[in-house]
């Protein structure tokens, strides 16, 4: 399939593999993924090491205060998990990462302060330490 050159009357051989490469350079151009699912905290490399994350001092207080409230991951596990304890806390690690620090979705009421999302992030980040 060639084109010919209307002033000249050649054969143009560049045509369809500009346009080809042209289509390829477009459709790789649509790409919607978030970089925080990625790349899990490229957004701010180093942050974390200014960012309090201990369990007992920071994780565990601001779950039980701001996630483990009735009607959501209290002992009546409504929301699917029940936050009692450091074990049940690392074993929804991944569930709040995603639901907390990347959707922001939770808790209900809205999402937390970005100080509260940094020390949820820098925690799981840091292997989610009982510290």
């Amino acid at each position: 399939m060639f084109f010919k050159n209307p002033v000249s009357g050649t054969k143009n051989h560049f045509r369809p593999i500009g346009f080809i490469l042209l289509s390829v350079f477009f459709a790789n151009g649509c790409y919607y993924d978030k970089e925080e699912l990625l790349n899990p905290g490229s957004n701010n490399p180093g942050k974390c090491s200014t960012v309090p994350a201990k369990f007992n001092a920071d994780i565990f207080p601001l779950i039980t205060t701001k996630c483990a409230t009735s009607g959501c991951h209290d002992a009546t596990e409504s929301g699917g998990y029940f936050f009692q304890d450091y074990n049940s806390i690392y074993d929804a690690k991944d569930h709040i990462y995603l639901k907390v620090v990347i959707e922001k979705t939770m808790p209900k009421p809205g999402p937390l302060p970005q100080a509260e999302i940094d020390q949820i992030q820098c925690w799981i980040e840091s292997g989610a330490p009982n510290n």
